[in-house]
């Protein structure tokens, strides 16, 4: 009974040898022609994701422009007359809402259309630091709000220049540039609609 279990044992180790010489001969002559191997994808493709999160930006400031107007007005009047001036103090913002910004990616190269330099709030006047200069007597509220206007008339005149708007646009490409590079761009094109 034991050399019959002996000889069990010797024909199970047997054929687990054989087992493995089998295996072992497969998998080195058999599928000699697979091979495992690692690819990079040098593609880019704008993800709804991205599109959406440079779209969530909002409006984008390039350039704030701090700037104070001097605006008085006269009033003639019989004896004498009434005088009132003001300082007005306001920040002017210049830059593009991102939301109208177009990108269309092909590969590692993106074309970024986006809309033109705008004012992005037009309520840049700080009241709170508004401030009166020279005061003689009584103003209406109607006429303190025509020099609110002029000063604001001023302050864009001044403010909204062409070499403004051009260092916004350029401050506005450099960054858009800097944002897509960081995205994984390599190319990058940039068009203005205007």
């Amino acid at each position: 009974m034991k050399n019959g279990i002996n000889i069990l044992k010797w024909v199970v180790r047997a054929l687990l040898l054989v087992v493995v010489i089998l295996v072992l001969w497969w998998l080195l002559f058999a599928e000699k022609d697979n091979h495992i191997a690692l690819e990079v994808d040098d593609g880019i493709d704008v993800t709804p994701q991205q599109i959406e999160s440079i779209r969530a930006i909002g409006q984008w400031e390039f350039l704030s422009i701090t700037t104070e107007e001097l605006v008085d007005t006269v009033r003639k009047g019989f004896i004498s007359d009434d005088h009132l001036a003001r300082i007005y103090y306001g920040t002017l913002r210049l830059g593009i809402d991102m939301s109208r910004v177009q990108l269309e990616a092909r590969g590692d190269t993106v074309v970024a259309t986006l809309p033109r330099v705008t004012l992005l709030d037009s309520n840049f006047i700080d009241e709170a630091r508004t401030k009166a200069f020279f005061e003689s007597g009584n103003w209406k509220p109607a006429a303190r709000e025509a020099l609110y206007r002029k000063a604001r008339r001023q302050m864009l005149k001044h403010s909204l220049t062409r070499e403004n708007l051009a260092t916004a646009r350029q401050n506005a490409d450099a960054q858009l540039r800097q944002l897509l590079r960081s995205m994984g761009y390599n190319n990058i094109t940039i068009t203005w609609n205007n």
